[in-house]
């Protein structure tokens, strides 16, 4: 009568082959119970965080996520969270799943634009539409052209003109430090494709005709 297997004895008694230290899944600190690598978990995170991801700011990150995509978006759908990727413009952002069949928790908060910033974006999404429409590839502003446009629409009535020219000078650095805005020397700006993804066509029309509208009133 032949004698059992070692493999097939352990099984028997209960026990479970031992596995070398080298296949134990790396902890990347105590009591991590994470499958991700590093590097994946760290753009998963930007993208928890930030309002995009921008393959010419950080094109190792766009790198890792275009080769993680999947696991990327199950981890962000277990959230409620959408996860787009727009190939053409180089530019990753998340948008909050929203649904009138199931009860969705928020995780995503609004953090909306206020109205220096919105002024600024009319503008700037103005500019890149006119130069892309003659064949531009690139549009540029200064900082003495967004002041002297988006200042138009402020109450004339006002006259601290220090206040203002800093609200729009804040409204610009939010737009830099979100990616839409790319400082190439002092005061010269180039304006990102990601001002097309915050304002499509018809919301800048309707933008446009809403600040028409409040000018005549306040004229």
């Amino acid at each position: 009568m032949s004698e059992p297997d070692e493999a097939g004895a352990g099984a028997a008694a209960g026990f479970i082959d031992p596995v070398s230290m080298e296949e134990d899944p790396a902890e990347l600190f105590a009591g991590d119970a994470g499958t991700l690598d590093a590097e994946v978990r760290r753009v998963l995170v930007q993208l928890l965080r930030r309002k995009f991801l921008l393959a010419e700011k950080n094109p190792a990150h766009w790198r890792t996520l275009l080769e993680n995509q999947q696991i990327i978006e199950s981890r962000m759908h277990d959230l409620f969270v959408r996860l787009v990727v727009d190939h053409d413009r180089g530019v990753a952002y998340k948008q909050q799943v929203r649904s009138v069949e199931m009860d969705v928790p928020i995780l995503l908060k609004d953090d909306p634009y206020n109205r220096a910033e919105t002024l600024v974006l009319v503008h700037l999404r103005t500019v890149f539409q006119r130069e892309r429409g003659t064949g531009e590839t690139s549009a540029r502003v200064d900082i003495e052209e967004l002041e002297q446009t988006v200042l138009t629409y402020f109450d004339p009535h006002d006259h601290n003109l220090a206040r203002r020219q800093q609200e729009v000078r804040n409204a610009v650095q939010r737009l830099v430090t979100e990616g839409l805005l790319a400082e190439e020397s002092a005061g010269r700006y180039r304006i990102t494709p990601m001002v097309e993804v915050v304002l499509s066509t018809e919301k800048l029309a309707e933008l446009d005709r809403w600040l028409r509208e409040q000018s005549e009133a306040t004229a």
